[in-house]
């Protein structure tokens, strides 16, 4: 087995990618997108709170939208975000994040089956308005949001306080 040597310059450039895979390696994870769960256990409440709000947001624009439908089919994303945030609403309240400042009810954690099954209406109506927005269709998508809505309520008034 015959052993290379390695010359001084490319030593140094071979110890200058070494040195940046070990930084990239560790910023990297850092700056890429966490898990839902991932990111609910640093502070569930506080990343909660975060989605509702850019959930009345959207809801804001899209129902702008609804009265003047020219920009529908270029906001559906809008209600697909809405889709993925309240399939993973459940993972935002874990055990023992019922404390502090929340307006959580017990009843998510007593009746757990009754919660999932809220935020999995409230994604199943966001998935039906996310698709009667990508099609433009005006009447699916006012049709879909108020079934949002109805969602949405059903959800407040059994799993949160006032």
């Amino acid at each position: 087995m015959r052993m290379t040597r390695i010359l001084p310059a490319r030593r140094s450039l071979a110890r200058c990618a070494l040195a940046g895979a070990l930084a990239l390696a560790t910023v990297l994870p850092a700056a890429l997108p966490q898990p839902a769960q991932a990111q609910a256990q640093a502070d569930p409440i506080a990343e909660r709170k975060a989605g509702f709000k850019r959930m009345g947001g959207h809801l804001e624009a899209i129902k702008a939208l609804l009265d003047n439908p020219a920009g529908l089919r270029a906001e559906a994303g809008r209600a697909a975000d809405m889709q993925a945030f309240f399939t993973g609403v459940p993972a935002l309240f874990p055990p023992g994040s019922d404390q502090g400042e929340t307006r959580a009810l017990p009843a998510i954690w007593s009746d757990r089956a009754g919660f999932e099954a809220a935020a999995g209406g409230a994604a199943a109506a966001a998935a039906k308005l996310q698709q009667a927005m990508a099609g433009g269709d005006t009447s699916a998508a006012a049709g879909a949001f108020r079934e949002l809505g109805a969602s949405c309520g059903t959800c407040h008034r059994g799993y949160r306080g006032r």
